[in-house]
């Protein structure tokens, strides 16, 4: 069992910054391939980035050149470092493990993003 929670959301302008945590617990976090989705009421859920267990990073289009996603093994935490932002990024943010077999999902935390 994996429990994720997110936390580093909130209201910020067009242009701010924002870093957004998510701390996971399991005993075998370096070999999880951590993700971030986001999504918008009404829409799909949208793949902004994830990590390998390697370090390996990828992004969707939205969030390349603007977003970093990282992680720290040490602390079972895994980031995602949000720049220039745009109200389009406005939506519900999740932090996503996947250890092999399923994706465990955290509860999901808002980035408001007015213009």
């Amino acid at each position: 069992q994996v429990q994720l929670v997110e936390s580093g959301g909130g209201l910020v302008q067009a242009g701010d910054s924002l870093r957004l945590s998510c701390a996971a617990s399991g005993r075998i976090f370096t070999s999880y391939t951590m993700h971030w989705f986001r999504q918008v009421p009404g829409k799909e859920r949208e793949f902004v980035a994830s990590m390998s267990s390697g370090g390996t990073a990828y992004y969707g289009d939205s969030a390349k050149g603007r977003f970093t996603i990282s992680r720290d093994n040490a602390k079972n935490m895994a980031y995602l470092q949000m720049n220039n932002l745009k109200a389009e990024d406005t939506a519900l943010y999740y932090c996503a493990a996947d250890p092999g077999g399923r994706i465990y999902w955290g509860q999901g935390i808002q980035v408001t993003v007015s213009s």
